[in-house]
C-alpha cells in the first residue's frame, strides 16, 4: 500500500493521531461513534471500566483518535484488533472496525489517515493481512486506502 497519500502538506495532516485516552470520554468520543451505529450514552464508570479492559489488551486492541485542537473534540476514530491464528504458522490478522469521521469534518482525508494508522499498526505487530467489513457505499473509500473486495460479509445479530 502506498502511504504517500497520507503525507501531503495539509493542515489536517498536522492533526495528531493518537491512541484513545481516558479523557476522551469528555471530548465527544461516544457521540462520534453514534454517527456510525447505535451507541447510547454510557456512564463515566462504564467508560472507565471498558477503557481499562481494552488498554489491558495492549497492542492487540488499538483505538485511535484525531482530536481537533481548536474545539478539543474527537473528530475521527477507528479500531483495529489482532486475531491470533494457527493458520499461516501461527499468523496474525488485523481487523479494522468502527471507522468514523465527524460529519462536520468529512472530506478532509481524516478517515484515510485513521485507516493508514491502523494498517501500519497491523503491519508493525506482524499481521500478514488486515481486513474489514463495510457497507457497499463505502467501498470506494476503502479502495482509496488500498483495500480490494474479497468475499462476502455475513452477520448474525443477537440483539437490536
Amino acid at each position: 500500500m502506498d502511504h504517500s497519500s497520507f503525507d501531503d502538506n495539509n493542515a489536517d495532516d498536522l492533526l495528531p493521531i493518537r491512541r484513545l485516552d481516558i479523557s476522551d470520554s469528555r471530548k465527544g468520543f461516544i457521540e462520534l461513534l453514534s454517527q456510525l451505529s447505535t451507541c447510547p450514552p454510557i456512564s463515566d464508570a462504564d467508560f472507565r471500566s471498558r477503557f481499562a479492559e481494552l488498554v489491558g489488551l495492549g497492542d492487540d486492541h488499538v483505538i485511535c483518535v484525531i482530536e481537533d485542537p481548536s474545539t478539543r473534540r474527537i473528530v475521527a476514530t477507528g479500531t483495529v484488533f489482532v486475531e491470533k491464528k494457527f493458520l499461516r504458522g501461527c499468523g496474525k490478522v488485523g481487523h479494522i472496525e468502527d471507522v468514523v469521521v465527524d460529519g462536520a469534518a468529512r472530506g478532509r482525508r481524516l478517515g484515510q489517515r485513521v485507516v493508514g494508522y491502523l494498517v501500519e499498526h497491523s503491519r508493525s505487530v506482524g499481521c500478514y493481512k488486515v481486513i474489514l467489513d463495510c457497507a457497499a457505499d463505502r467501498r470506494g473509500f476503502y479502495e482509496k486506502c488500498g483495500f480490494v473486495e474479497k468475499g462476502v460479509q455475513m452477520a448474525l445479530y443477537f440483539h437490536d
